[in-house]
């Protein structure tokens, strides 16, 4: 009984954490803020649920797919974000009008700066 409630709360809870990143990604005003909402709030969505099943399937092999995957999913999402801002800021994507700092142009220019010495 305890078990079911578990895999239930886990998976609504996964699922609200999917609906406000799909949310997310239609509201936010760029898609510097819209992949802030696309990385965060899945991948917690995904443990959640990953973990509901680890608790539905309580087995040994259920398990270590489940932490296989968990693992990736928590080395590759950070790496695949970092590289398609990069990517975006390379390319001009523009910024929110309230945007207030951009620390990667600043460091841009000074490494310029630098190399012109």
């Amino acid at each position: 009984m305890i078990r079911e409630w578990l895999v239930v709360i886990s998976l609504v809870s996964g699922a609200l954490f999917m609906l406000i990143a799909s949310i997310g990604l239609h509201r936010l005003p760029d898609v510097y803020m819209r992949m802030h909402a696309t990385t965060k709030a899945p991948t917690l969505g995904m443990f959640l649920m990953l973990t509901a099943l680890c608790i539905h399937f309580f087995d040994l092999a259920t398990v270590i797919k489940c932490v296989v995957i968990m693992s990736f999913i928590f080395l590759t999402t950070p790496v695949a974000t970092h590289m398609i801002s990069r990517a975006a800021h390379l390319m001009q994507v523009p910024k929110w009008k309230k945007t207030h700092r951009d620390d990667l142009e600043k460091a841009q220019q000074r490494n310029k700066e630098a190399s012109h010495e």
